[in-house]
């Protein structure tokens, strides 16, 4: 019997503000509507995914920060979430893993570690995407060394892409040391707003410089992804037909269409 194949994707961006957490929760709830099993691993100690999802840190006693530091079975962590994906939830204790992490022999391995443990498990899922913290250290490079693709979001109105050379510096490190097959899937344009010349010229430069694809099409800049974390649902939930959850629903499907080449 074949088993089925699971993709692992990393989101990164060392820059805050690029919409990367909203885009991991929409794609991860865009995903299950397509009905694939997804799971999301939160590594942000700030763990914005998981309370954006309805999940309180404060009220957790076992997070991904256990699995990584303690040896904890993933399992034991995933809890299910109303947008239709499991969630492996962080809190601040994250930020001791990253200290934690740095003296131990392996470090960059640990997520892999993760994902192969479900995989004799025999916990499948179709995705699991990681929301990387918004730094280039130890849990980014493990996420990046656990991935067999990176999606880097990018937002359009401001110069934010001159933190793209650093990662791709990172990402070659990772290619060269601990990921040789880890491919750049390209940049997923957030917070778009296609009225100014400006963002489409963003746009143009960061695919010329940076020989990377577009994810098409551009997330929308809209009000809707505000109020959506404070409801504890991804915009697919709390606003099926606006244009950002729309939009949402296109990537992930194209990103479908990229798992299968």
């Amino acid at each position: 019997m074949m088993v089925p194949m699971t993709t692992t994707l990393a989101i990164a961006n060392q820059k805050g503000g690029v919409a990367k957490t909203t885009s991991v929760a929409s794609i991860g709830a865009a995903l299950a509507e397509l009905g694939h099993s997804v799971l999301l691993v939160d590594l942000d100690p700030q763990a914005c995914l998981t309370f954006s999802l309805g999940i309180d840190p404060e009220d957790l006693e076992l997070s991904v920060h256990h699995v990584l530091t303690k040896g904890l079975d993933p399992t034991e962590v995933i809890v299910e979430t109303d947008d239709g994906v499991s969630l492996m939830p962080a809190t601040i204790e994250l930020a001791r893993a990253e200290a934690d992490l740095l003296t131990r022999t392996g470090r960059e391995h640990v997520i892999r570690s993760l994902v192969e443990d479900l995989a004799e498990k025999d916990v499948h899922f179709d995705w699991i995407l990681l929301d990387c913290p918004p730094s280039l250290g130890v849990l980014t490079v493990a996420a990046l060394t656990a991935a067999d693709g990176v999606l880097i979001p990018l937002q359009c109105e401001t110069l934010s892409h001159r933190g793209v050379g650093q990662l791709l510096d990172t990402v070659h490190d990772v290619r060269r040391f601990t990921n040789r097959a880890l491919a750049v899937w390209g940049v997923l344009p957030t917070l778009y707003d296609g009225r100014t010349t400006h963002a489409r010229t963003v746009l143009e430069t960061i695919s010329e410089t940076y020989q990377l694809d577009v994810i098409e099409p551009p997330i929308p800049k809209t009000i809707k992804f505000a109020e959506a974390p404070a409801a504890g649902r991804s915009i697919l939930r709390t606003s099926r037909t606006s244009k950002g959850a729309v939009a949402y629903r296109a990537v992930a499907a194209n990103l479908v269409k990229r798992a299968a080449v």
